[in-house]
Formats: C-alpha cells, structure tokens, sequence
C-alpha cells in the first residue's frame, strides 16, 4: 500500500519535531546529571553538556539514538571507577569532550568508551587522559573515529590497555588520532574493510598497530615511532599500507613491521628508518613492495620461513648494515630494479641500469642469524673478504636470489 505524500510529510515533520536538545551544566540547565539527562532522552535528541568538571562513571546508554558533544572545556572524570559511556545503540555521536581517569582492572576491559552492537557511530574530538582502555568497539560497524587524543600512564603491559581497540568490527573509519603511552596504540582482531589514515601512534610499550585476523584494510599516511617492538600485521589477507612511516622502533625484539602469514598483500611509498628491523617476514606469500624506502635500518628486511612468490620492486636500500637477511637456500622471491647503496656496479651504456647484477644476501648475515655474537666483526677487512667470496661463488645462499637490473639512482615518487 502506498502512503499519501501529505501523510509521509506531516510523519517525517512530527519525527523532527520530537527531537530536541537536552542542556546539561551544573547549574540553571535541564539537568545537572549526563546520566539523568540520557534516562529523560528519547531517540534522535541531542545532548549538549556545557563547560564543567562532570564527576561520573559508568554513563549507560541503551537502545536510543542520541548526539552527545560538550562546549570547550567539558570534562568527564570517572574517578577510577569503571567506565565513561557504555554503549548499545545505533546512531551514536559523542564529540568535543575530555573524559579521564579511567579505571585500570586486570579482569575487566574499563574504557573511556565502550561500543557493543553499535552501527552508524562516531566518535570525534575527544581527549583521553589516564586511560586504561581508550576505545572498545565490539560487533560493532559502520562508524568513524576521527581526531581525537588518546594517552596513558602505564608502567606496563599488564596494567595499560589498547588506545583504539576493535573486536569483530566491520567498516570503521579511524583517522587524524594522536595514540600514545599505551599498550597497543591501535589494535583490530576480526576487524574488516577499515581505513586507517593519518594518525600519529608513538611511545606505546607493545605496537604502534596491532591486527589480526582482520582482511581488506587500508592502511595510509599513519606515522608509528618510538613503540616498543613496532607494528605487528598477522594472519590477514588483502592488505594494502600506502605512506607509512615506521620509524625509530629498537630493541633486541623490534622491528619496524612484523609481517606473518599475511597473503596478496601490498605495501608501497612506505619509510621505513632507524628500526632494529624493518620488514621482519615470517610465512608471507604474493606480497609486492614498491617503492619503499628502508633507510639506517639494522636489517631493512629479515625473510624467514615460508616466503613465497613475493615482488621487491624500485625500493631504496639506503646505508642499512644488512639490505636483506635469508634463512634457507630457496628462493621464489623476485628482486628488481631496486637501488642499493651498497652497489659498486657500473652503467657504461648509461641507461640508469647497472650493468652487473646485485646480491643484497652477504655471507657475513648468514653467520650472524646463526651466531649472534659475531656482529661485532661487523666492520672488519675479514668480513668483507668473506663477502666477496660469497658473491662470486654462493654456497651458503640461494644462487637465483639476485637483482639482475639494480638501479644507478634513487627511485623518487
């Protein structure tokens, strides 16, 4: 049955009309209380929380569409106890608010706010101090989590959370956040078809981001430095990282990016600079890496175990102590038109190509992985001998893996 035009106008009208928005401030408003103000709610009103230290916990809301923002200096001060918003709802905004101290527990996941169930959401502009969890969205999708601050003061694992921590999600957007002193600055476990861009995640004791089990992802224009043993990226498919910066990420277990079991994945205008580690692959299969810059790196990339089929193509390989480190004498791995700084090749028909191939494997890193303790030959006569030999004749490494085609210059994009 189809309903008249004037009727569905005057229904629509009357929808609008019974939104409205609910003042909250310490005095002279609707309500002193947020959550008083959220039980008086309906669906689709606004809640507008003036200036003020607002001391309250555990603020539920249940099964009622409600835009929640605060004016400039608005503070949330859970003192300890519990959670800040815990939410199961659709069409959620929560804006322009500081909320603190959030409890830290050892059997409950206590965040600034909890989203379960919860669709077409956004969360913007929110400052978290002293967090134990930042953000928990659960079996939730559809939402945008966008400029907002998070920081912790864990003095370990055990007791700091995850800044941004996504469960069974789908379709969230997380850009422009500043993620800080945390466990994991950014973390997604069956988390899909997301797209992180532009945040900035430094000084978190584990990652900078975190994932796994969570497949077509984008990732671009996110900076991670500082973290404790960098970025982890495990057993998910169709990934792509665009304009990454991994940076300053060192330890005896660190690495720029840890790569296992990822498959059909692409990663490309990445810096990766100053990490113990770059790239640490384990069990990565059709995986392109172009245009990539791996610069002052212990390792710009360490291949381990069931790696196949994967394409370095026109990376930078600049000043790193070891370009590439191989475990295992078989390779179906292709390396081309990549630069090496280490390269002392010719171009005589000068057409930017060198005319010997390039072996970015040295003997002295085969040594190394299988006794540690000689890295401190790392710049004797000895060690250079021993390389030379392995390039002329490979005995300890595969003998296809090679750039047949090593640039004279730097590739720019």
């Amino acid at each position: 049955m189809k309903i008249p035009f004037c009727v569905l106008f005057v229904l629509i009208s009357t929808c609008f009309a019974a939104a409205k928005t609910i003042t909250i401030c310490k005095a002279g408003c609707d309500f002193k209380s947020i959550q008083t103000a959220v039980d008086s709610s309906k669906s689709s009103d606004s809640l507008f929380i003036k200036a003020g230290l607002y001391k309250e916990s555990n603020i539920v809301i249940y099964k009622k569409s409600l835009h929640i923002s605060g004016e400039k200096g608005t503070v949330i001060d859970t003192q300890n106890h519990g959670y800040g918003f815990s939410v199961e709802a659709t069409d959620i905004v929560i804006k322009n608010l500081t909320i603190k101290n959030i409890e830290i527990s050892y059997t409950k996941e206590y965040a600034a706010i909890l989203l379960f169930k919860s669709y077409d959401f956004a969360i913007e502009n929110v400052r978290v101090d002293n967090a134990f969890f930042g953000f928990l969205i659960q079996k939730s999708k559809d939402g945008l989590i966008k400029n907002n601050t998070i920081s912790g003061d864990g003095k370990a694992e055990a007791d700091s959370g995850n800044a941004i921590h996504l469960w069974h999600c789908e379709n969230i957007k997380i850009i422009d956040n500043d993620v800080r002193r945390m466990r994991d600055g950014i973390y997604l476990e069956f988390g899909n078809s997301s797209y992180i861009a532009n945040n900035y995640s430094t000084e978190n004791m584990r990652y900078g981001l975190h994932f796994m089990f969570s497949n077509d992802n984008t990732y671009e224009n996110n900076i991670f430095e500082f973290n404790g043993a960098g970025v982890a990226v495990m057993f998910s498919k169709r990934i792509k990282m665009y304009e990454n910066i991994f940076k300053k990420n060192w330890g005896t277990a660190s690495y720029g990016i840890l790569l296992k079991e990822i498959n059909d994945a692409e990663l490309k205008h990445n810096i990766f600079e100053d990490n113990t580690i770059g790239i640490n692959a384990d069990g990565t299969n059709r995986i392109t890496y172009t245009e990539n810059t791996f610069k002052n790196n212990g390792y710009a990339i360490k291949v381990h175990g069931a790696c196949y089929d994967n394409i370095y193509s026109r990376n930078n390989f600049l000043y790193n102590s070891f370009d590439l480190s191989y475990s295992g004498k078989l390779n179906s791995n292709k390396f081309e038109s990549n630069y090496w700084s280490n390269y002392t090749g010719y171009d005589l028909d000068k057409d930017g190509i060198g005319d010997v191939p390039y072996r970015p494997v040295k003997l002295f890193s085969y040594l190394v992985n299988r006794t540690p303790e000689s890295i401190v030959l790392l710049r004797s006569l000895f060690i250079d001998i021993i390389d030379f030999s392995e390039k002329v004749s490979p005995v300890f490494t595969p003998e296809n893996l090679i750039d047949n085609q090593p640039l004279m210059h730097q590739v720019t994009w």
